[in-house]
């Protein structure tokens, strides 16, 4: 693909890229659109990951697209299964041909002269060539593929065995009868201590604070029962919106009646661990949904716990040892191989530098618009999922909207359309996550902002983001809509003063 006019560009093949595309190819036919990914293969997060029990942290009734139900057994499933999911998208929507793998985003600027934006592309054998669109979709995910967080421990050097990440987790690692410490107390670390300490001679996961841990069954008996007497397309609608409505009930509990809610989510954990359980290593100093719930399918960390094939130990590291770690309260963990469950590097827009009209955008200065545009950037989407309920959910919605968009301004001859913030008005600004994560406050000044106000609040909210990104108005009175030429340039310079008044 050399020096080519596209009407979109999607950048990302993983669950959002090749969602954004069907959607594309259902809702805007005739419009010419490429996914270009930096990787050899599609899948993203799914492919990239390799770490023993990789597993979806919601379920795939929600987890699934809206337009492709989910026929596997398994609610909680494992990376193979997303991956034949996705490649089953891929083979009945013949998007084989839209996919450019290693092309990788190096840069994108926008010409409100030429109402384009212009892409360089770095291929895997190194060379670069640019593609020119007028909308520009990302859906690269929100953390970098090349660098995981990896504190730099005292005494790493020191340890005689294997330190892996688990982003880039090693072929053929042999953790047979080896003492295993995993770092860590998310979603990646729930998941990995069960699975390892099936085959290691013990696992321990050591955290420096407790996370909330829930149970939940692998399989769905209420949507395996509504498939055997639906058509399969009704009984995922069903089973989706039992799900949704179940979580969102649940959110709106916790952010109510946190003391009650986490009074219930520590009480389960004493159900499933007995009464002997010592609950400091599994109560969490913040309230539920502070930071996400750690789901565990069928009780298996729990009962590798009882097991006593794996453990949990609440301290901080002071310093890495030959044989192992040494803790803050003196005590050593031996271990033979230390797994860093440390956490994720949050991107906006990947890797790529985004520029406007010559302008380097700075994404930590912007304000987000309908969780979907950024202020100021004109025919620029990106795909970010919700987080207190599942990924595609969103994602789906989002590329609703961007059809919607690109076809409202097709039918009315305007190819530009920037979201932009009044002039002269002030607007209070916060962090676009509301979450404690040590990898999202790690990211926070480099995040977009939210404000105090419609449309430019995010509602984290399923059935309202149904109203606001598939039926409410495309042309709303904060899009502003043009045509190239001057007066988007004057345009741009306008939103610039309007986001600065703003950030004051």
């Amino acid at each position: 693909m050399k020096n080519q006019i596209l009407d979109i560009l999607i950048v990302g093949a993983g669950l959002s890229g090749i969602g954004a595309a069907v959607h594309l190819t259902k809702r805007c036919p005739g419009k010419s659109f490429a996914i270009v990914e930096g990787r050899e293969r599609l899948g993203g997060t799914w492919d990239l990951f390799k770490y023993p029990g990789i597993r979806s942290d919601s379920d795939m009734y929600t987890l699934g697209y809206n337009f492709k139900p989910w026929t596997a057994r398994r609610a909680i499933a494992d990376a193979p299964s997303i991956l034949n999911y996705l490649n089953e998208t891929v083979d009945e929507y013949d998007l084989q041909d839209k996919i450019l793998f290693n092309h990788e985003v190096v840069d994108a600027n926008w010409s409100s002269e030429e109402a384009l934006w212009t892409v360089s592309l770095h291929h895997g054998d190194g060379s670069i060539s640019t593609v020119q669109c007028n909308f520009l979709h990302m859906c690269s995910g929100y953390y970098s593929y090349e660098e995981g967080h990896n504190p730099d421990f005292p005494g790493k050097s020191d340890f005689a065995g294997q330190i892996v990440h688990p982003q880039f987790w090693p072929d053929n690692l042999d953790y047979a009868d080896k003492k295993v410490v995993v770092i860590g107390s998310g979603a990646t670390a729930v998941t990995l201590v069960p699975s390892m300490a099936n085959t290691a001679a013990h696992v321990t996961m050591l955290q420096r604070s407790p996370t909330y841990i829930v149970s939940r069954p692998g399989e769905d008996k209420w949507a395996l029962r509504l498939r055997k007497i639906l058509p399969s397309k009704l009984a995922y609608f069903l089973t989706r919106w039992k799900n949704v409505l179940l979580g969102l009930f649940m959110f709106n509990v916790a952010r109510k009646k946190p003391a009650a809610f986490k009074g219930r989510l520590l009480e389960m954990v004493r159900e499933e661990m007995g009464p002997d359980v010592d609950m400091a290593d599994y109560t969490p100093s913040y309230n539920p949904w502070d930071q996400r719930l750690c789901l565990v399918p069928d009780s298996d960390l729990f009962d590798s716990i009882k097991s006593g094939k794996a453990s949990i130990v609440t301290d901080h590291v002071e310093v890495f040892t030959k044989d192992g770690i040494k803790l803050k309260s003196g005590k050593v963990l031996e271990a033979d191989i230390i797994v860093t469950a440390t956490g994720l590097k949050m991107l906006t827009g990947g890797n790529a530098a985004i520029s406007v009209d010559g302008q380097s955008v700075n994404f930590g200065e912007k304000i987000n618009y309908k969780g979907v545009m950024f202020s100021g950037i004109p025919n620029f989407g990106m795909t970010m999922g919700y987080t207190n309920a599942s990924w595609t959910l969103k994602a789906d919605l989002t590329s609703e909207y961007v059809c919607r968009l690109i076809n409202y301004m097709d039918k009315n001859g305007t190819p530009i359309a920037i979201p932009t913030l009044p002039a002269g008005e002030e607007m209070g600004t916060e962090p676009m996550l509301d979450f404690s994560s040590g990898y999202v406050q790690r990211a926070i000044k480099s995040l977009p902002k939210q404000g105090d106000r419609k449309p430019w609040r995010l509602n984290q909210n399923f059935p309202k983001d149904i109203i606001n990104l598939r039926h409410k108005t495309v042309d709303d009175g904060v899009m502003v809509f043009s045509k190239p030429g001057a007066a988007s340039i004057k345009l741009a310079d306008r939103q610039v003063e309007a986001e600065a008044i703003a950030a004051e």
